[in-house]
């Protein structure tokens, strides 16, 4: 099975043992993986804590520990939790197909908030969580 074909409970139990491979995570997985984590959770705190903890050993695993981003987890997360609370979703395809915003990482949901492009470049705000408009940007 591919990691295009993987259910919502694969994709989840695969990222958070740090057993998917690096290759099939892509923002997509993002996405899902953090909507799984808050629906788990039923908890924007704990479902958060939870994403950021695995993500972070996810990317210890694959080498790569300085590709997390503090500013754009928690935006992300924040933004996830919010359009949860407008409807129920059954699963992670649901919620991407009521939300294709989110797949657009440089001018989809995040962009309304952010310039994406200096969010990212910016290594403050990829070890500190910097709010939409602050100057450092």
């Amino acid at each position: 099975m591919s990691h295009d074909e993987l259910n919502d409970n694969a994709l989840y139990v695969a990222f958070v043992t740090a057993q998917l491979p690096k290759q099939a995570f892509h923002h997509r997985e993002h996405v899902r993986v953090a909507f799984l984590c808050l629906s788990r959770a039923g908890d924007l705190a704990a479902g958060a804590a939870e994403f950021r903890a695995a993500l972070r050993r996810f990317a210890e695993a694959h080498g790569v520990p300085y590709l997390f981003h503090e500013t754009l987890t928690w935006a992300y997360l924040i933004v996830i939790h919010e359009r949860m609370s407008r409807a129920s979703y059954a699963t992670s395809a649901d919620f991407l197909d009521a939300n294709p915003d989110l797949l657009d990482h440089r001018g989809g949901a995040l962009a309304r908030y952010y310039d994406v492009g200096a969010v990212t470049a910016s290594q403050l705000a990829r070890s500190c969580f910097l709010l939409p408009g602050d100057p450092r940007l």
